[in-house]
């Protein structure tokens, strides 16, 4: 018997303004409300909200936390301050990608770790196979919260009404304040290319929050479904689990050196299997394509030089916010140079394209 789709502390909200529902994970979450382009162009303008509360969210407390946390993540935890987020990835021993994440400190011997919704059930079980005997309790927090992210170019200006210190936050910062009776936890992060915050709190009170912000200024800030966040990272270049990374694509190849910290004093799961690679150069690497035309490549296509197959496409699209095709892809390093020229196997067409930087899009 196929199990019911869970349901965020939202679901009501989505269904009321007629959002097209879909199943992603396991959980029923809002494909979009209008349309994609829409909603994409009301991200890049003004600002949206997603609901994200599918995602894991696990609570790591005890005396070894930090130093459990070091163990499984690529980046350094125990040098983290009090109110610092940090992204990081979760490695198996050959070095592949289990999941990509953001560690927040809220003291030394207390972390919340985010995780992919595709994921919370391998990490959990990662994590516990990992532990030892280390000192910490594990705690999974997914289903009593929610979490919605607030994104665009009027998103601090908005939230400055309601509090100084959330505009005085840093990148990569958050703070925890009152609100209805209830801590609510804010951060300077997202995942869209565009400023913004990302919002935890008690599942209890997620619908009156997101109703109080709305209803002040509806024209400003307006739901936002995922098919218009899929289009949003892509165009900034930011990594998929399941597309850009996954158990058997390293970070290095990925583009995401900078959260893989090689010289860390103490071994993470996968290091050595990192430093060989790093050592040789990984053999693919992540690049962007731009294409001819106006038809989007898609996932697992092939990308040819010369008539043989050099990569496979990861994500793509018709940007929106660019009005060309798009694409990422892992191809052979040796045709990874900005500016090589390729071609793409559409299935009933070939069309040609172009090796880019990334990302894409980036923010004024």
């Amino acid at each position: 018997m196929t199990e019911p789709l869970k349901r965020t502390p939202f679901h009501d909200f989505h269904v009321e303004r007629n959002a097209r529902m879909v199943d992603f994970t396991g959980w029923s979450m809002p494909l979009l409300y209008t349309s994609i382009i829409e909603e994409h162009h009301q991200v890049r303008r003004a600002a949206g909200m997603f609901d994200v509360s599918h995602m894991g969210r696990v609570r790591c407390r005890g005396i070894d936390a930090a130093r459990f946390l070091d163990r499984v993540c690529t980046r350094r935890i125990e040098d983290m301050v009090d109110g610092q987020a940090r992204y990081g990835l979760i490695c198996n021993e050959a070095g592949g990608c289990l999941d990509d994440v953001l560690v927040y400190r809220f003291g030394p011997e207390e972390y919340l770790v985010v995780c992919n919704a595709t994921n919370r059930v391998t990490i959990l079980a990662h994590f516990e196979a990992i532990r030892g005997d280390l000192r910490l309790r594990l705690e999974d927090e997914t289903e009593r919260t929610a979490m919605v992210a607030l994104q665009g170019p009027d998103v601090l200006p908005l939230l400055g009404e309601f509090s100084s210190e959330i505009t005085a936050l840093k990148r990569y910062r958050f703070m925890v304040i009152n609100v209805l009776f209830s801590k609510i936890m804010v951060s300077r992060t997202g995942y869209t290319g565009e400023d913004g915050v990302e919002v935890i709190l008690s599942a209890s009170l997620a619908t009156r929050a997101i109703d109080m912000l709305l209803n002040r200024d509806s024209d400003r800030v307006k739901p936002i479904g995922l098919g218009a966040r899929d289009s949003l990272r892509l165009e900034a270049g930011m990594a998929l689990w399941g597309h850009e990374i996954d158990a058997s694509i390293d970070p290095l190849a990925a583009g995401l050196d900078f959260a893989v910290a090689l010289d860390k004093d103490k071994p993470f799961v996968g290091r050595d299997a990192l430093r060989a690679i790093a050592e040789k150069g990984p053999p693919r690497r992540l690049v962007g394509l731009e294409l001819e035309g106006r038809r989007a490549a898609r996932h697992l296509m092939t990308v040819h030089r010369n008539g043989s197959p050099v990569g496979v496409v990861t994500s793509g699209c018709l940007s929106p916010t660019l009005d060309r095709s798009i694409a990422m892809a892992h191809v052979e390093a040796t045709h990874a140079e900005p500016g090589t020229e390729v071609s793409l196997d559409l299935g009933r067409r070939t069309v040609d394209a172009r090796v880019t930087a990334l990302p894409f899009y980036r923010r004024s």
